[in-house]
């Protein structure tokens, strides 16, 4: 009776074990894999296997991880640096994803783009898809799901996809074969690489706001990033990326150099150093300025590395042997892509 009984339950075990395997699998399979279509997906998930080390990092949307290169900052300054951006990144995004930063390392300094400041709202499931999807399972995950989700969305598509993918089976392709199992990194060290060139032609016309005041949820979390920086003894740096579109309104500007001085902060609107830069938005774009390309983020990068360098004290690696094996072997990869 006992050994019919453990039969049975061996055989429901094993019964179960091969449905959890195939769910897994159909899972694996049926989520996008963000490798050569929509690549800013997988951007989040490449940071874990670079975590640790960095004096610097990034926090920001799609204004960081095109306008700023780590590789760049390093060559220039010695600088050690990593952006953790993703499209759309909204505020409470990035103050979760901060973090989860502090727990695999404390920066000397973290980096925010403000440009988010204006959106005090999910924007869009997609958009939320590319941030979250590829995290790490955390507290922080939790967080940021429950923080980010529009009303049409459920928790549970997070804990388990494949009731958001289930659908996938027609639209699958190539790439999902191909990395089921591996992926690789499509930035250097966060920065997504663009070499074309789209310049700066026909903007549309700046409309007058009937509001231009930041709302009180971005103020919070802009305290609570502010706040976590300090608890970790980093120095927090609000910067405005030298994007002409969208407009960054004066109104914008002047409420963040009073958050900067009442919280006493550096700013740096970069739109106001686009001469110094050396920046050239005939060439230095890839979509019309949006955007810098790999020519406008390597100015731009420079520039920043000397300020961090010059005014922040960030400490210049490139005569410790051990990092300076680690970033000449990346810079020689970074510049035969950059050359190609």
């Amino acid at each position: 009776m006992k050994a019919k009984l453990l039969k049975n339950v061996l055989s429901v075990t094993a019964v179960v074990l091969a449905f959890l395997m195939l769910l897994s699998l159909a899972t694996m399979l049926l989520q996008p894999k963000y490798m050569e279509s929509l690549v800013e997906g997988s951007m989040i998930s490449q940071y874990y296997r670079e975590a640790g080390g960095h004096d610097v990092v990034f926090l920001g949307d799609c204004e960081v991880y095109a306008n700023f290169s780590p590789m760049e900052m390093y060559r220039e300054a010695g600088i050690t640096a990593y952006v953790r951006g993703s499209p759309q990144q909204l505020i409470w995004q990035s103050y979760y994803i901060l973090k989860e930063t502090f727990q695999y390392e404390t920066p000397k300094a973290v980096v925010y783009n403000v440009n988010a400041m204006r959106y005090d709202a999910p924007v869009s499931e997609a958009y939320n898809r590319l941030t979250i999807d590829k995290m790490r399972w955390s507290d922080e995950k939790i967080g940021i799901i429950c923080a980010s989700m529009t009303e049409e969305e459920s928790f549970w598509s997070y804990v388990f996809p494949i009731l958001r993918y289930h659908s996938r089976f027609d639209e699958l392709t190539g790439e999902d074969v191909a990395y089921l199992f591996k992926t690789r990194d499509n930035t250097w060290n966060g920065h997504l690489m663009n070499k074309a060139v789209n310049p700066v032609e026909n903007l549309p016309a700046k409309r007058i706001l009937a509001d231009y005041r930041f709302s009180d949820l971005c103020y919070t979390y802009l305290d609570k990033i502010r706040t976590l920086c300090q608890q970790n003894g980093t120095e927090l740096i609000l910067i405005k990326a030298p994007s002409v579109y969208p407009y960054w309104y004066d109104e914008y500007d002047a409420q963040i150099e009073d958050y900067a001085e009442a919280n006493g902060l550096k700013f740096y609107n970069f739109l106001d150093y686009t001469e110094e830069i050396g920046i050239d938005y005939s060439t230095d774009t890839y979509d019309g300025g949006l955007h810098l390309n790999l020519s406008g983020a390597t100015k731009l990068s420079a520039f920043f590395a000397d300020i961090l360098s010059g005014q922040h004290g960030l400490e210049d690696h490139r005569q410790d042997p051990a990092i300076a094996a680690v970033y000449d072997e990346k810079l020689r990869l970074y510049d035969l892509e950059a050359n190609q």
